[in-house]
């Protein structure tokens, strides 16, 4: 089994509850446990910022796929919750976004795969659910506690547990 970490984000509809429905899905898919789950944030838009709030968080799997499958059953579920990957416009609205961020300690440079994720030490908006997981998980020699120091946290809020339905 390895250790996988994943950011979810999303902005178009009833995100927590797309969040809620995923996790078992992708943990179905991946043949995985779930090992830690984050808290879901508010979260300002980055890189498209005329569209709504994001909500984000993060899990921690373990799973006995390898990083490339992992990563189709990633995009499958994303699929499930309507999203298109082929017409959607860089950064914009999204159902659900999953992002594989790190996968044990492996370095991968593909053109379909990059690992650790390319941009995870800049997004303040992963490192924060990041922080309640895996504060000090080394990731190409970095902590998310030591990346998320050199970076705003300004506009992120922690979202009230969900209430029970």
């Amino acid at each position: 089994m390895a250790s996988a970490l994943i950011a979810l984000g999303g902005n178009v509809g009833d995100v927590r509850d797309t969040f809620t429905r995923a996790i078992p899905m992708i943990c179905g898919m991946a043949q995985a446990s779930l090992e830690g789950r984050s808290s879901d944030y508010a979260t300002p838009p980055w890189g498209q910022e005329d569209q709504a709030r994001f909500v984000n968080a993060c899990i921690e799997i373990d799973t006995p796929l390898n990083p490339l499958t992992l990563l189709e059953v990633l995009h499958k579920v994303e699929r499930r919750f309507g999203r298109d990957r082929t017409c959607e416009t860089r950064w914009g609205p999204r159902t659900l976004d999953l992002d594989l961020l790190a996968f044990e300690d492996a370095e991968i440079e593909r053109s379909d795969l990059q690992l650790p994720h390319p941009r995870l030490f800049e997004r303040a908006f992963v490192l924060v659910p990041l922080m309640e997981i895996a504060p000090d998980r080394l990731i190409a020699g970095r902590t998310a506690r030591a990346a998320l120091a050199d970076l705003s946290t300004a506009g992120i809020e922690r979202l009230p547990p969900p209430s029970p339905n």
